[in-house]
């Protein structure tokens, strides 16, 4: 038989060999001419399977190593024969023992090597998710922000002020009428704003000699309101209750108890209009006990977003002058000679500056970033919700395979690495501190907060918008954001980026809570009472995972129902 010849088993072997797995064994004890197929076990695995049976008889004599579920980062990401890139859902994290309280978890985390976060979330550097109101936000709810680097070097350094300046329950950035301004004026301004007292000044803009003050009680009964000015009716500066620059909030709120007025201008010896506390806002200044600070001055910390021309050395000047804590080169590929000299020319000029390198997706780009003196790394390339690098470029990487190998990497230097892109939700946060990040990088998430830059409108279907776009879209690049994808010089601009529209979501001191608090009960259900401990959990093998098959991933998410409605949190 040319079937024996070619085997090494049995005529009898070879049959239940080429039989699948699992499926038959051979019982020496079959019927003559016949042989009876036990469909129970392999012979292979057959004394594997008794042994098993037998310590389920005895559960004295089940091991440890019996009881240890799914693997290690480490045998997932670097086993020999993984030729795929992960992302975050094609994982899911096994839980652990549960002996604390969700309150109990502790999320703070490195932002860089000497910035630590209370709250491991950034905002993007994008022009559709940070300015001053986002930075000022994130950093009250234990964030940070980074200001983006499409706007002139002097409004940059404006944006960066305005949040080191900022004090909780003073209104920084009161928006101003002139004496020239006229009622009609006045009222498409309350429409527009949703409040009806105006500080008016010399210039009709923050910063300038107060004048006056115009409430809606002062307009109530004006008739000719298209040529009547707000000089001829507001109470003069004269009449008016004011503080002094560097009165605190405590103070400034008894003296509008005291005079029972509405709104308090805080001024300069010069009369110089520098912030408001208004009487609607006592019941408002909730205290921020996670808020970012600098230990030194109490002020918020901010960071701001560079890039890799000469001039943007002048834009490094203005912006330490303004105060900021940190500075991201912005590239969407940061191992370049350009970052390089850009990093070293940093930390020689300015070695107290923190300094975020990026964007990388693999050690050795990560090498090169680290041995220039980067702070942190900011880790992903063309995953962003808005992002077609790895469309247009073919060029990128799987989220989560870039987050651990680069993490891995820039633990031994004492380096934190953000995971910036493809966050969608806390779980795939969770993932990210997993898989070794000291913060998750978000923009599409915070995109349609109300402190994001942009109007809302309404669509067809009632839902209110903003707009969002990548920064490598043609609009974005328009803008400026062309050197963070060497385009400066371009004849012809490849876009690598979208624009579009994300939903309203409220404010971020309504949403960042959400997030954090779903954090926690991840940490919680992994068993990891801190970031720390977490991530020490991934060094040693005890964090384990398992890769989800595409049934998987559809059975974890919402399924098997007609409809549903998605109610992410109640405050």
């Amino acid at each position: 038989d040319l079937r024996e010849l070619q085997s090494p088993f049995s005529p009898q072997q070879t049959e239940v060999a080429q039989m699948p797995a699992g499926v038959a064994a051979v019982d020496m004890a079959s019927s003559p001419g016949k042989q009876r197929l036990d469909r129970s076990r392999s012979p292979p695995r057959l004394a594997g399977v008794m042994e098993l049976e037998a310590k389920k008889l005895d559960p004295k004599k089940v091991q440890e190593d019996d009881l240890v579920d799914g693997y290690s980062a480490e045998q997932i990401f670097s086993s020999g024969k993984n030729q795929s890139g992960f992302t975050y859902d094609d994982l899911i994290c096994l839980p652990g023992q549960i002996s604390f309280g969700v309150g109990d978890v502790s999320l703070m985390s490195s932002f860089t090597r000497n910035i630590k976060l209370r709250v491991p979330l950034v905002s993007s550097p994008m022009d559709t998710v940070t300015e001053a109101n986002m930075a000022i936000a994130m950093a009250l709810e234990g964030g940070i922000g980074v200001i983006h680097t499409n706007l002139p070097v002097d409004v940059q350094a404006r944006e960066v002020m305005r949040v080191k300046r900022y004090k909780s329950g003073f209104i920084m950035d009161p928006v101003c009428v002139s004496p020239m301004t006229k009622v009609e004026e006045l009222d498409a301004l309350r429409k527009k704003f949703g409040f009806t007292g105006f500080p008016v000044t010399e210039n009709g803009q923050m910063g300038s000699r107060l004048m006056g003050l115009v409430t809606k009680r002062d307009t109530d009964f004006i008739q000719d309101r298209k040529s009547t000015l707000v000089s001829s009716i507001m109470t003069p500066a004269k009449e008016l209750v004011t503080a002094h620059e560097g009165i605190e909030l405590q103070a400034a709120n008894e003296i509008l108890q005291t005079s029972k007025k509405g709104k308090l201008p805080i001024v300069t010896k010069d009369s110089l209009l520098v912030s408001l506390v208004a009487r609607t806002d006592l019941n408002k200044n909730a205290e921020f006990p996670h808020a970012t600070k600098d230990p030194s001055n109490k002020s918020l910390l901010v960071a701001a977003a560079i890039g890799t021309r000469p001039s943007d050395k002048d834009r490094v000047r203005a912006l330490v002058a303004a105060g900021v804590d940190a500075v991201v080169v912005d590239s969407s590929q940061g191992d370049s000679v350009f970052q390089h000299d850009m990093v070293k020319w940093i930390k020689k000029e300015f070695p107290d500056l923190q300094v975020i390198a990026g964007n990388v997706v693999t050690k050795r780009q990560a090498k090169n970033l680290l041995d220039c003196g980067a702070d942190a790394l900011r880790v992903g390339m063309g995953i962003g919700s808005i992002c077609t690098t790895q469309e247009v470029c073919a060029c990128g990487r799987a989220q989560a395979s870039a987050v651990y190998n680069v993490a891995k990497l820039a633990r031994s230097y004492g380096v934190p690495i953000l995971a910036d892109g493809g966050i969608s939700s806390p779980g795939h946060i969770v993932k990210a501190l997993c898989l070794g990040a000291g913060a998750a990088m978000c923009g599409s998430l915070l995109a349609g907060t109300e402190e994001s830059p942009g109007e809302y409108f309404y669509a067809d279907d009632g839902a209110r918008l903003k707009r969002y776009r990548g920064m490598g879209s043609i609009d974005a690049m328009k803008k400026g954001s062309d050197d963070r994808y060497f385009g400066t010089t371009s004849v012809v601009k490849v876009a690598q980026g979208v624009s579009g529209t994300v939903q309203d979501k409220g404010s971020v001191h309504r949403y960042m809570p959400y997030l954090s608090q779903g954090i926690r009960h991840g940490m919680q259900d992994i068993g990891a009472k801190s970031v720390e401990q977490l991530q020490q959990m991934l060094c040693d093998g005890e964090l384990r995972f398992e890769l989800r098959s595409a049934a998987a991933q559809r059975e974890g998410g919402v399924h098997g129902l007609h409809s549903f409605e998605r109610k992410l949190f109640q405050a």
